[in-house]
């Protein structure tokens, strides 16, 4: 028992460190929305789940509400593999 919920929190944690060094690759990240569209005036701002990696764009139900989250330019965040978040319909 005690070595599955081990191996359970070390899976968690590579998974953290994967997002976050990913996020690190050349994407930049800002706490609001009005600095990143000055970062990226051609681009579409959206809002990075840092947990999951998906992004959200603006009118999605979690668009800015997340537990842990940035807003990107989005082909930044494509470029770095990030992925557009596919709604449960």
């Amino acid at each position: 028992m005690a070595g599955r919920f081990g191996y359970g929190l070390f899976l968690a944690a590579a998974i953290l460190l994967a997002v976050d060094a990913a996020l690190g690759q050349g994407m930049q990240t800002f706490t609001s929305e009005q600095a990143a569209q000055r970062h990226c005036p051609a681009d579409t701002v959206v809002w990075l789940n840092t947990s999951s990696a998906n992004y959200h764009f603006q009118g999605d139900p979690w668009y800015s509400h997340t537990q842990r989250g940035t807003y990107v330019c989005k082909a930044e965040a494509d470029k770095d593999g990030m992925r557009a978040w596919a709604s449960p319909k």
